[in-house]
């Protein structure tokens, strides 16, 4: 199993871990490195994150990280990593293209 960011979560992760380390750089640090530890795991068990309750496909899922939902596809031998999102805002149709 493959994992593949897409460039949206990849530039969501920086800015989030950015704004984190205005205030605390060595947070922000530990926090990219729990999203990245929380993804690795996926290559195990890909279906271990939860049905997207607004999507409702098999193939859609997230996992919680306290704050943040990281939103991925599972493919036959690929996760799709689509998107990193607080929890507290809203997903739109559009941050989802698959």
């Amino acid at each position: 199993m493959k994992i593949t960011w897409s460039p949206l979560a990849v530039e969501q992760v920086q800015d989030i871990a950015a704004y984190i380390a205005f205030d605390k750089p060595s947070v922000a640090i530990e926090w990219a490195e729990k999203i990245f530890n929380s993804v690795n795991q996926l290559i195990e068990f890909p279906d271990s994150g939860r049905i997207v309750p607004e999507i409702k496909r098999k193939e859609i899922r997230e996992l919680v990280l306290k704050n943040h939902r990281i939103i991925y596809k599972v493919k036959s031998k690929e996760i799709l990593i689509l998107v990193v999102k607080n929890y507290h805002q809203i997903l739109k149709k559009d941050d989802i293209k698959v």
